[in-house]
């Protein structure tokens, strides 16, 4: 998914209180970077030197700290003694829920204890939060200084770590990977009795999905039909064909149709809160995009209403997990057969996992840069995959000689990230890097941004006058950002682009906008708004994106295949690692990627433990 504050940015009215919101997450644009660069620093330091002053020397009493974290104030409690930290609490914050908090190893649930065990505030940030955990602790500091300490000797205390070990375990399935797939995998294989180990190499479960809308994709459900939907299997596959052509694996793609209400059904049984259904676009029908609670429109941060029930339904089952533990190689036992990983934990200890069967559900490699070489538009485009997608267990399975497909597209969308304009369904002009019209611009977002790309551009613009009666668009012409001049002449300079090519290209459009009838690009006649006024506007349109297609080659049963096409044995694929066959070159709707991951991950592992109990 998008960006949070592109995604934050919704088609509706904009109040002053709104726009207030809305600056404030551009701010938090910035310093995002610079938590990550903190979290990396932490990540990556070594013993920390003995600090020179006595740390615990404070004024007893309680105070209250505040730092900002990712969506708002963080706002902690801290009781002391005339010697210690005694008490930390987290009294306000308005976090993600199953990034921030929700989980036994999110941050508001982690760091405070660990502030007071170890009296200290040189704590490594949780990986896959790191935003969050810094907010923490600077919150924490801010209280120490108001207790008349000075925070800067407790970030030098050494915070006492357990020593690192080798470990080693013997299960009947192993999985690399801790999100949507990985989850619905282990739930899976748990309920049938196995014993099974989940290897997450962030500090939290939940991957990509976390940082989702929390969407799924289904066709013919109960919850459509309470809505008034008429819907089924085949109109879907129809629809998902259309858009990924010879790509797709038509078998592998009706199956998961053919499944979509019964992987549905199972997510809700777990516990997954369903909400509603709504249109993938407007431009586009039926409505078979189910939101979670809360969840509706292009958000994102909903994820975790998917996530955390998984992760307490697979724990409730005897299901392991162990974090910040990343898989690197595979096992290879005597006869050739993949026998379990290798992993290799934040410590530098060993973790050796001995399994009857692997599955492999580490997401893509969106921030892998040699392999996103391969597309252009992808190579600095805004990502909300987590830092640790890197693609893993593309490397571990090429060893064993595993099948790997690099599919021509990936997910991107283009935006403006100062307003969010190109997210939602804005009427205007968009034009590529030439001043050029390429397509129509009322459709879907993913189908625009595929348009774009098509024509070699790396970036685009949307060109507005003072008419376009979108209210993000509006809240986007005062940005000082904003590129803006009295004639389209002027504002081509702005934009760099040729004076006579953006002319011609603003005449003609308004010259279909007059005549009600795009016979350029077929976009709908009531949606087709000119570009006139006193002063022009242009709105510089960046990609973003965090999904990536292809991977590894998997069968029907979700085995991994070699180069040959037959199945490496006991090697199993789930998830972005092996959307081979379920994505062509855009991205088709929102709510794809995670249901191919429950649908993908419950398949393995049913194979899986068949296979164990032959």
């Amino acid at each position: 998914m998008l960006h949070r504050t592109a995604y934050n940015l919704i088609a509706k009215a904009l109040t002053k209180k709104e726009e207030d919101i809305m600056k404030q997450n551009m701010i938090k644009l910035s310093s995002l970077l610079m938590c990550a660069a903190l979290a990396l620093s932490l990540g990556a330091c070594s013993k920390p030197a003995e600090p020179e002053t006595e740390a615990g020397s404070y004024t007893a009493g309680t105070y209250t700290g505040e730092a900002a974290g990712m969506k708002g104030p963080i706002v902690v409690e801290v009781t002391f003694t005339d010697s210690e930290i005694k008490e930390v609490k987290v009294k306000e914050h308005n976090e993600t829920f199953g990034i921030g908090y929700g989980m036994t190893t999110t941050p508001i649930e982690v760091l405070p204890n660990e502030i007071v065990e170890t009296q200290s505030l040189n704590l490594d940030a949780i990986t896959g939060a790191t935003i969050t955990s810094a907010a923490v602790k600077s919150a924490v500091a801010e209280a120490v200084k108001q207790a008349g300490a000075d925070p800067e000797v407790l970030k030098a205390v050494p915070a006492v770590k357990d020593e690192a070990k080798d470990e080693v375990y013997d299960v009947d399935i192993v999985i690399a990977g801790g999100g949507v797939a990985g989850l619905s995998a282990g739930i899976e294989a748990a309920a049938q009795g196995a014993k099974v180990l989940i290897v997450e190499k962030q500090g939290i479960a939940g991957g990509t999905t976390s940082r989702s809308g929390g969407k799924l994709l289904a066709s013919g459900t109960s919850w459509q039909t309470a809505q008034g939907f008429d819907d089924n299997p085949e109109l879907m596959f129809e629809y998902l064909k259309s858009v990924g052509g010879d790509l797709l694996d038509d078998a592998k793609l009706m199956e998961f149709c053919n499944e979509s209400v019964a992987n549905l059904d199972w997510v809700a049984e777990q516990g997954v809160p369903i909400q509603d259904v709504e249109a993938i676009h407007s431009s586009l029908t039926p409505w078979r995009v189910h939101n979670v609670e809360g969840g509706g429109g292009m958000t994102n941060g909903h994820g975790g209403q998917i996530i955390v029930p998984l992760l307490d339904k697979f724990l409730s089952l005897g299901g392991e997990i162990i974090y910040n533990t990343a898989a690197d190689e595979l096992l290879v036992d005597e006869n050739g057969l993949v026998s379990g990983l290798h992993a290799l934990k934040s410590d530098g200890s060993n973790v050796t996992v001995n399994a009857q069967a692997t599955i492999l559900a580490t997401g893509g490699f969106f921030q892998n840069k040699e392999l996103m070489s391969r597309y252009p538009a992808a190579v600095n485009a805004n990502t909300s995959a987590p830092k640790g997608n890197v693609g893993d267990s593309l490397k571990m399975a090429e060893k064993v000689g595993a099948d790997v497909f690099m599919s021509n597209g990936v997910h991107i969308v283009f935006c403006n990230f100062a307003s969010g304009v190109g997210i939602n369904e804005e009427a205007g002009l968009i034009v590529n890097e030439e001043g050029k019209r390429f397509g129509n611009e009322y459709t879907y977002q993913y189908h625009v941004a595929k348009n774009l790309m098509d024509t070699g551009s790396v970036k685009g613009y949307y060109i507005a006058a003072e008419n376009d009666p979108n209210k993000t668009v509006q809240y986007a012409l005062t940005l000082d950002s904003t590129l803006k001049s009295d004639s389209i002449e002027g504002l081509a300079e702005l934009m760099g682009v040729d004076a006579e090519t953006l002319r011609a290209t603003v005449d003609r459009y308004n010259e279909l906008c007059a005549a009600g009838n795009d016979e350029d690009f077929n976009k709908p006649a009531d949606k087709m708004i000119p570009v006139e006024g006193t002063t022009y506007y242009a709105l510089e349109m960046k990609p973003a994106g965090s999904v990536t297609y292809g991977g590894l080659v998997t069968d029907l049963d979700s085995r991994v295949l070699d180069k040959e096409g037959k199945p490496i044995d006991h090697l199993y694929a789930a998830g972005e690692v092996a959307f081979t066959g379920f994505f062509g070159e855009e991205y088709p709707c929102c709510g794809m990627a995670i249901s191919t991951g429950v649908y993908m991950g419950r398949d393995a592992a049913r194979i899986a433990v068949a296979e164990l109990k032959k």
